[in-house]
């Protein structure tokens, strides 16, 4: 579970989920539009906030377990994914989750941790081909 309250003085301390790698999300509502800012080391993401609602609701509608598939930006995502549904042109945003050009990816990285600390999720915490499903 996460640690923090979700504010940028408090951000939700979260591990990648083979739990190799530590970073923070915060919800920063006055963006435009609202974001999720995702801290890993000197780098930030940002991804719309909306994708927490709209990630649960894909995922209770879907049903079953579904792979992540993280991927960064210029790669692509598996078929299927957590990833490809937050870049694809027929999910609720028409596209990227993502907001900054170049780390628009690792949606299938970073958001299913966040979704497993806030009730929404339940996530696998292999070293490899981790999958969630909604709760």
């Amino acid at each position: 579970m996460a640690s923090g309250s979700g504010t940028r003085d408090d951000p939700w301390a979260l591990k990648t989920p083979p739990g190799s790698s530590e970073y923070t999300m915060y919800l920063d509502e006055a963006a435009d539009p609202p974001a999720i800012v995702c801290q890993v080391g000197g780098t930030q993401l940002r991804y719309q906030r909306r994708a927490i609602e709209d990630l649960h609701a894909m995922l209770k509608a879907h049903g079953d377990w579904m792979p992540l598939g993280g991927a960064d930006e210029q790669k692509p995502a598996a078929d299927g994914s957590v990833e490809a549904w937050g870049r694809s042109d027929s999910n609720p945003v028409g596209g990227w989750y993502g907001t900054k050009k170049g780390l628009r990816g690792r949606f299938g990285v970073y958001l299913p941790p966040l979704m497993e600390a806030l009730g929404l999720a339940e996530v696998t915490h292999d070293a490899r081909n981790n999958r969630m499903r909604a709760i």
